[in-house]
């Protein structure tokens, strides 16, 4: 029967130009940021926000997916090796600092994405007056697709897969020389990724953007980070430390994002959420 799954050894990088690989992952970075800005564009347009807030927003917006990803993994998930004399620098240099030799940046965790791009917005509010609630209503339309690149990037890279299966489309990931079938967990996560996505979207488009101010954000965090708690399940643990836990660190951090979309909901449908795109000083 092992004919039936999928044999997985595809090249993560595409191709080289001298010493620099182009790699899927960095190109589904690449997109999420540019179909991100395309469809948040229209938004603005359609609601009548001038464009330079979004420029603006964009660059705030990529500093702190880099940062907070990067700073997440490091804390949640390798924090006995990170926060050490000798490799604390690795956080912010892809360097080994014991040999000098690069490294690269091994490990990005979107819990921390998540929590960057909160504080973020409410720095912005802060800076520009937008209500970040009715920011965040139209954010997580475009970060659900940006996932569902990034998923498929590690799906490339062959990483962050599931235990072993028995089903017909599980991966062998030769690549980091598996023998047997693993859950495809990228391509769960991909798709669930991508229908929230477009429910979000069309949710959107239905209401023509005269939304609850903090629904969508509160069922989009529900919805999304339910299904990142559900496949978490069948996914091989990420480091040592979670080897017989009852759940994992991406499910522990999944649940307070969850309640917080509860939370959003119930204050939005009660109307306890300003609706206003900018916020006066008092």
């Amino acid at each position: 029967m092992t004919e039936l799954f999928i044999h997985w050894n595809v090249d993560p990088v595409i191709c080289h130009i001298g010493s620099f690989g182009l790699r899927w992952y960095s190109l589904g970075f690449l997109f999420a940021f540019l179909f991100g800005y395309i469809i948040m564009l229209k938004i603005f347009k359609r609601e009548k926000v001038e464009e330079n807030y979004l420029d603006v927003l964009v660059i705030w917006m990529f500093v702190a997916i880099l940062v907070g990803a990067r700073l997440g993994h490091c804390l949640f998930y390798q924090p006995d090796y990170f926060l050490t004399s000798e490799h604390w620098l690795e956080i912010i240099l892809p360097l080994d600092m014991r040999t000098g030799q690069f490294i690269g940046y091994q490990g990005l965790a979107s819990h921390g994405a998540a929590l960057a791009i909160l504080i973020a917005l409410w720095l912005f509010y802060r800076k520009k007056r937008m209500n970040p609630w009715w920011l965040l209503d139209r954010l997580v339309i475009v970060v659900a697709l940006g996932g569902a690149f990034v998923r498929l990037g590690n799906l490339m890279n062959s990483e962050i897969y599931g235990v072993e299966t028995s089903l017909p489309w599980g991966f062998v990931f030769e690549r980091n020389h598996e023998t047997v079938p693993k859950h495809p967990t990228q391509l769960y996560e991909a798709l669930s990724y991508l229908v929230i996505f477009l429910v979000s979207y069309v949710v959107y488009r239905k209401k023509k953007g005269k939304l609850r101010t903090g629904v969508l954000f509160g069922w989009w965090l529900i919805a999304l980070f339910g299904m990142r708690l559900i496949i978490e399940f069948v996914k091989e643990e990420q480091v040592d430390f979670e080897k017989g836990m009852l759940l994992d660190m991406g499910q522990w951090l999944s649940m307070p994002f969850i309640a917080l979309g509860i939370v959003m909901v119930v204050l939005g449908y009660k109307g306890k959420i300003s609706n206003q795109i900018f916020i006066p000083k008092k």
